[in-house]
């Protein structure tokens, strides 16, 4: 079975705790994205706004930094609730410091690639993560739709995994809806991360259980 994260990016922030309530049902964790404005043009969330939600929901906080020197953030984040980072490859010479600087902050840790990079990237080090997470649209802004170009470098991941025998998360971001969630499963993704899909739908608690029940359908 796979899970759904909730990415808070798309929610209304006038209302954000409300609206985490609404879907809290149906995800298994959150997803809240932080940019620094130089890594991705955008700035966006942070450990205060990390903070003020922790409080809301026991569920899992999986952050996904698209930051410089992410392991720059890590304290922070870690005091601020968050449980689990995924970093870009892109934004570090050598990810074995952060994995392990990460761990250190008492959090779990992934490896985020842009469509760009080659997933192979990831293959020595995923007896060392928690996930990886491979974006399909370009990051730093919600609502663009899904490259289907991922859905082939969602199967190679996969069958790395499987073929090494390691579990872990394996996450599509971006773009991510009811029109292509089961594709995502069928390429072997185990964590579906939507976020306007989820709060810009009329109505954010359908949406999400919808999306929950494909991906608790697993890969088939």
């Amino acid at each position: 079975m796979g899970r759904l994260a909730a990415s808070i990016l798309a929610a209304d922030f006038g209302h954000l705790a409300d609206q985490m309530k609404v879907v809290e049902r149906y995800a298994d964790l959150f997803h809240i994205d932080i940019m620094d404005g130089h890594f991705v043009p955008p700035i966006a969330l942070g450990g205060v706004v990390v903070a003020s939600v922790r409080p809301v929901t026991e569920l899992t906080f999986h952050g996904h930094l698209m930051v410089e020197a992410p392991e720059s953030f890590f304290e922070e984040l870690s005091e601020a609730g968050m449980d689990i980072v995924s970093f870009h490859m892109e934004a570090v010479p050598d990810p074995e410091p952060g994995i392990a600087k990460a761990r250190s902050a008492g959090m779990g840790v992934g490896l985020t690639l842009t469509m760009e990079t080659p997933v192979e990237a990831t293959f020595p080090y995923l007896d060392q993560v928690d996930d990886v997470m491979l974006m399909s649209i370009r990051p730093g802004w919600s609502g663009q739709e899904l490259n289907p170009e991922v859905f082939p470098r969602v199967e190679a991941v996969r069958r790395e995994l499987d073929g090494r025998g390691i579990d872990i998360g394996l996450e599509v971001d971006g773009g991510v809806n009811l029109q292509n969630a089961r594709r995502c499963m069928e390429a072997g993704a185990n964590v579906l991360i939507a976020a306007s899909a989820i709060f810009r739908a009329p109505d954010p608690a359908e949406a999400a259980r919808c999306l929950a029940e494909v991906a608790k359908g697993g890969r088939g």
